[in-house]
């Protein structure tokens, strides 16, 4: 395939899934976010969250993920173009990539106690 040849909707879904897969691999952070969620998921209905709440919850974990993934794209690309040569800028844009993942998933913990906070308080009333 040449760069400007664009691929199949099944050969794009196929890279896709690898990549997921080298992410798992790869970075134990998204694996431990991953498997957060599905404790979150679990017990969200488990509680017998309302669906909007479930939403929520999914859409916060998919910002998270999303945010690990563009980090790690982030610091490969970086790794790669400089050869592991780090300036500071580099030093820098890594740093803020992290930043982008720390703040997505403290604002996803925020929004989680708010969540199971709110329900449990709805079944204990």
């Amino acid at each position: 395939m040449t760069k400007f040849k664009s691929s199949g909707i099944k050969e794009s879904i196929i890279n896709a899934i690898h990549g997921l897969k080298l992410a798992v691999s790869s970075q134990r952070n998204f694996v431990i976010e991953f498997l957060f969620s599905i404790v979150a998921l679990m017990a969200a209905i488990m509680l017998k969250f309302p669906v909007t709440d479930i939403c929520i919850l999914i859409v916060m974990i998919a910002v998270v993920l999303a945010a690990e993934l563009i980090n790690t794209v982030i610091e490969f690309t970086l790794d790669a173009v400089y050869k592991n040569n780090y300036s500071k800028l580099v030093e820098m844009a890594k740093d803020i990539s992290a930043g982008m993942v720390l703040m997505t998933a403290g604002l996803s913990v925020l929004v989680g106690v708010l969540l199971f906070g709110s329900n449990i308080l709805r079944l204990l009333a």
